[in-house]
């Protein structure tokens, strides 16, 4: 299993729409009654939690030097003669 890296941004952000459709689902399924604009509070206050906490976390990951992707030393410098490895054998062609 490959491993990858974790977002609380998105976890936040699938955790309120999680709670949004377990809301709409117990009033379809006739536990309670909600209301329509019910969902408007627990989505914008989802996503803006959302936001905040992605906003947080890219900071500590900054802070720290910890990398998003790509090369840990940075982007590899190219030479003003070298190709790229895709187009290495295409540029031979007429």
């Amino acid at each position: 299993m490959l491993r990858h890296e974790l977002q609380p941004g998105r976890l936040v952000a699938g955790f309120f729409v999680a709670v949004a459709g377990l809301v709409y689902a117990g009033d379809a399924g006739g536990l309670w009654d909600t209301p329509w604009f019910v969902i408007i509070p627990i989505m914008t206050g989802g996503l803006c939690l959302a936001g905040a906490t992605a906003t947080l976390a890219h900071g500590i990951r900054k802070g720290r030097g910890l990398s998003t992707g790509g090369r840990a030393d940075g982007p590899r410098p190219v030479d003003p003669g070298e190709t790229h490895a895709a187009d290495a054998g295409e540029s031979d062609r007429g």
